[in-house]
């Protein structure tokens, strides 16, 4: 995959009029490279790794790249960690400054695993994606999420699927 790119995020089937079902190809077993690729960084508070208040900062971080024009659905990642069980760190992909969001580039290589099952497997998702760091000859760095779809998307759909990213060293 080119350097900054992601693999097609497929848009065309949201009958729920939120979050598009996520299609799956093209997703497993991704090598991704990023160099000074662009997100914006925002924080959720959380108890015991369960957000409190992610819906109102997704919508803010969401609505200020809408404004910017710098969303690409087709290219769309959020890469979600709990550094704590308190705090969340959320990265949203863009393709260029937003206004009122904190500003990061993100150099790294990383690779994808998809899975699909209930929030509570994340522990061992996230196990998952150390091994197959270390499977690959590399160390891992940090291990990241993409939700695809919110809670209640997923509970339209039937299905909750989640992109592990880990970070190589």
């Amino acid at each position: 995959m080119q350097t900054n790119q992601t693999p097609f995020n497929d848009q065309s089937v949201n009958t729920t009029g939120c979050c598009a079902k996520f299609n799956p190809a093209g997703w497993d077993a991704q090598e991704l490279h990023f160099k000074d690729k662009p997100f914006v960084r925002a924080s959720t508070l959380s108890i015991g790794h369960v957000p409190l208040n992610m819906g109102v900062v997704y919508a803010r971080v969401q609505r200020h790249i809408a404004k910017a024009f710098a969303g690409d659905p087709s290219q769309e990642l959020v890469m979600s960690r709990d550094p704590s069980a308190f705090t969340g760190e959320h990265l949203f992909a863009v393709k260029s400054p937003v206004a009122d969001e904190e500003m990061i580039a993100v150099s790294g290589e990383f690779l994808t695993k998809v899975f699909e099952g209930p929030y509570s497997a994340m522990r061992g998702w996230h196990g998952q994606m150390q091994a197959l760091a270390r499977e690959k000859g590399r160390e891992p760095k940090q291990v990241w999420f993409y939700y695809t779809t919110c809670p209640d998307c997923a509970k339209a759909y039937g299905a909750n699927p989640v992109v592990g990213l880990v970070e190589l060293a």
